[in-house]
């Protein structure tokens, strides 16, 4: 219960970090994007805006011709022109327009139809101003309210009573003759722009708490993933842990009993004495193979390689422990038998004692796991570039759930860990760990009732030295 609220809560932790760093960076890309948008729309406001200007500004001076005063054939340009200062009536029920009270304005031409077209539109106004700075005329859909001080800055953002914004460009306007006449601007109000980003805004800020829904969603699943291995490990620390200790435990306490026996007694003959000190050097010597076993796997974990290289004759190798353990599978009262399927020797590149260990354990585990009558069978092959040995017996066999574990330390197929074997189950580890330390892998194939196949795959000296030059090159 503890340990799961541990790693609940580091988890927990983990998913709030990623969630953090995530909604930071969404954060920063929506602001990001907001002002992409903004700086987009105002520059292509501007573009638009200088367009209708200078389109606006060409047209009327070609038609000025005097400083300060407009001439008879600007009404066609500007039919909603009004003078400041005249009464202006309002042109038209849904726009607003501004038109000259005293005289009617005639049609423009077919070619200034283009150059009126943003006037008519609402968010659209014109001014003019003479050279002194006095405002002389309006048009368009002129706002209330906007400063009529001459601020012959080219560009301008300004305000009205009301609170609204416009943005506007100021340009010189010059006679026929190229004389000073005034300054002409033109400007459009922004409601538009900025109903349009509020809305941007809107659909940034609502869909960041969605967006963090599902991040902390996906951190919390990221979160278990990277917790899984580590978990793992801690599982497998704390099993070995256990194991360890039990299996350390076993030849102390026997130890310890022998002890303890031997001084109950009031008198010790010397054949008994013998004995007690058999049994303690007995346990000892496991206890120092326990050990022993420990510190190989520890260094291997350190340092997976193997400690010394050399050549090794695989041929050799298996015949002199086929030879060296036909004695202990005739006190089994199994057979032992070797094939070498191979016309050549077949030679590996690593450490011929540990090589031998892993060969040995397999051998010895086959010996120990088959019944009497049974057979053991050592075959040794070549596979492409590959040397195979595969280890059979007619064995018990192995379930399928257990091939997974039984290359874990210190697991037993059997579930009430006898003592029959008198093995500490580090052996099949060992096998493993040299197996990878020489570059080879170590696989089991089994059926419950029919016996298993351990098969030893190793890399030939001449493969091995060509995997190996990329890295030492």
């Amino acid at each position: 219960m503890r340990r799961s609220k541990l790693f609940n809560q580091t988890r927990a932790s983990l998913a709030l970090s990623y969630a953090g760093v995530m909604g930071v960076i969404l954060s920063l890309l929506g602001f990001g994007v907001y002002e992409a948008i903004a700086h987009a729309h105002w520059m292509n406001l501007d573009r638009e805006l200088e367009s209708v200007a200078g389109t606006l500004h060409d047209s009327l001076e070609l038609k000025l011709k005097q400083p300060g005063n407009l001439e008879p054939i600007v009404y066609d340009l500007f039919p909603n022109l009004c003078l400041v200062g005249t009464n202006c009536v309002k042109e038209g029920t849904d726009r607003e327009r501004f038109a000259p009270y005293s005289r009617g304005a005639a049609a423009p031409a077919l070619r200034d139809r283009h150059v009126l077209s943003a006037i008519k539109q609402d968010n659209y106004y014109i001014r003019l101003f003479d050279t002194s700075g006095r405002l002389i005329a309006i048009a368009g859909a002129y706002p209330e309210g906007l400063p009529e001080a001459l601020d012959n800055e080219r560009w301008q953002t300004l305000s009205d009573r009301q609170g609204n914004v416009y943005h506007q460009i100021s340009l010189d306007l010059h006679t026929q003759d190229k004389k000073p006449w005034g300054y002409f601007q033109v400007g459009r109000s922004l409601k538009d722009f900025e109903d349009y980003l509020n809305r941007v805004k809107y659909a940034l800020i609502s869909g960041l708490p969605l967006s963090m829904i599902l991040v902390g969603g996906a951190s919390w699943w990221l979160a278990g993933l990277a917790m899984q291995p580590i978990y793992k490990s801690y599982k497998q620390i704390e099993q070995f842990t256990a194991d360890a200790a039990h299996e350390l435990r076993t030849p102390l306490a026997a130890s310890l009993a022998t002890v303890e026996s031997a001084l109950l007694l009031p008198e010790i003959e010397d054949k008994e004495a013998r004995e007690v000190l058999t049994t303690i050097e007995r346990q000892h010597r496991r206890l120092t193979q326990l050990v022993a076993d420990l510190l190989l796997l520890a260094r291997m974990d350190k340092q997976p390689a193997p400690l010394r290289h050399q050549l090794c004759c695989l041929n050799d190798l298996v015949s002199d422990l086929v030879e060296e353990l036909a004695a202990l599978a005739i006190a089994a009262k199994l057979m032992l038998a070797l094939e070498i399927r191979t016309k050549t020797p077949l030679e590996v590149a690593g450490n011929e004692d540990q090589l031998y260990r892993l060969v040995s354990n397999l051998i010895v585990n086959a010996i120990q796991s088959t019944p009497a009558n049974g057979k053991v069978t050592v075959i040794l092959e070549q596979s492409d570039r590959h040397a195979v040995i595969r280890i059979r017996d007619t064995g018990i066999g192995i379930a399928p759930s257990e091939q997974k574990r039984i290359f874990d330390r210190f697991y037993r197929v059997e579930s009430d860990r006898s003592r029959t074997s008198g093995g500490s189950g580090l052996g099949l580890a060992i096998a493993m760990a040299i197996a990878r330390a020489h570059q080879g892998s170590l696989t089991v194939q089994s059926e419950l009732g029919k016996g298993s196949t351990f098969i030893i795959q190793l890399p030939l000296a001449a493969a091995y030295k060509t995997e190996l030059k990329p890295q030492n090159s």
